[in-house]
């Protein structure tokens, strides 16, 4: 991964490269940012960049054994520590002779995953292993591994790298073992934590760690990243970015489901809601049952961002809007004749449950209808 393979966020890149440049780097960088975010392929193109044979001024060369070796994150001095399916041994039971055929294929797993999908997250990591219905977590003897391995000696004689992924997953006695050698580690060791839920961590462990926030992408990041990548045409990257809300995850896997008719399809299913057609909304609710589970989350999504143009609009902050064309028409109208103010929040926050529920696997069918039940009851009030 380089700095170039990551759609804009200048300023995290420039400040990362001089920090290396003026020897500033700190021992134990802690990059955080929301899900969906480059946190963890801004800290591989920063390991890229630690390890090039010869580093450009603005980035990594890609072309040395290097920088080949980490496009398959295969680099000796490059260590690896993340969540992994918890055990009902006591934690000082813990062999590190046991079960290394099956810890190799978990790192090659991993590897796999991070190449493939860098901006996924743990929900992701969990279907990507089959470890659904399993606790995880980085346990006491992964800690205890993390320390015997950064107390040897470099392979290459140059930094020793330990990246720790989904760092709100370290078990309290994991992190409380890490402490003293993220205070005092040896001479270019460095640490790099990802999260994206840093108010999870132990303050001994935020206190250590120098802070790079990751912002979510803007807009055009994402369609322009989703056009020069051929995933999508100019006007679908303009939709799928609506949605994602600065999410590359969520655009990423977006791009086969969003189509031109989702917002189509919000403007008749608000306008059965308002007919109270019930007829229509049940055969809308046996659809949306039949569809998949990303196809269900999208349409959730859609109508999520359509209520946010309505409240931008209702609150004459017209500069904000992201909605073209027929879709802004709609927006118009639905803003000035049926929703209002604190109508707007409630059926926002009902989407989010609805959305919510759908993650866990509720019963579409029952979430879909019961929404629908609250747009119409709502809309009846109102008019």
């Amino acid at each position: 991964m380089q700095f170039a393979a990551i759609p804009g966020l200048p300023d995290t890149k420039e400040n990362l490269i001089n920090a290396v440049k003026n020897n500033h780097l700190a021992h134990a960088l802690l990059f955080h940012g929301p899900e969906g975010s480059a946190s963890l392929p801004m800290a591989l193109a920063l390991c890229t960049y630690l390890f090039c044979e010869s580093p450009m001024p603005d980035d990594s060369c890609g072309k040395c054994a290097s920088c080949q070796r980490m496009g398959k994150l295969v680099m000796p001095d490059l260590n690896f520590a993340f969540p992994e399916i918890s055990t009902n041994k006591k934690e000082d039971d813990s062999s590190d002779d046991d079960g290394k055929d099956d810890k190799s294929n978990v790192l090659a797993n991993w590897r796999k995953f991070a190449i493939e999908t860098p901006y996924a997250n743990v929900h992701d990591f969990i279907l990507f292993n089959g470890f659904e219905k399993k606790q995880l977590n980085i346990s006491k003897g992964a800690a205890r591994k993390i320390i015997q391995t950064l107390s040897l000696k470099a392979f290459e004689g140059g930094y020793k790298i330990m990246l720790v992924w989904g760092t709100e997953y370290l078990h309290p006695t994991a992190a409380n073992a890490l402490l003293k050698i993220l205070e005092e580690p040896q001479p270019k060791t460095i640490f790099l934590l990802i999260t994206a839920y840093p108010e999870q961590l132990l303050t001994t462990i935020l206190s250590r760690t120098q802070k790079v926030l990751v912002r979510g992408f803007s807009d055009e990041e994402i369609q322009n990243h989703l056009v020069s990548e051929g995933k999508a045409d100019q006007a679908t990257a303009n939709q799928i970015a609506m949605i994602a809300d600065g999410s590359m995850r969520e655009a990423l896997r977006l791009v086969d489901q969003v189509e031109d008719q989702q917002i189509k399809l919000i403007r008749e299913w608000f306008l059965d809601c308002y007919k109270a057609d019930f007829r229509a909304l049940f055969a809308r609710a046996d659809a949306f049952h039949k569809d998949n589970i990303e196809g269900q989350k999208s349409l959730i999504l859609t109508g999520m961002n359509v209520l946010r143009e309505i409240l931008l609009k209702d609150s004459r902050l017209d500069e904000l809007l992201r909605t073209r064309g027929e879709d802004l028409d709609f927006v118009n109208k639905i803003s000035s004749t049926i929703l209002k103010g604190e109508h707007i929040e409630s059926l926002y926050q009902g989407f989010n449950q609805a959305h919510y529920h759908l993650e866990r696997n509720g019963n579409a069918k029952f979430i879909f209808t019961d929404l629908s039940m609250d747009i119409s009851l709502l809309m009846s009030k109102i008019s």
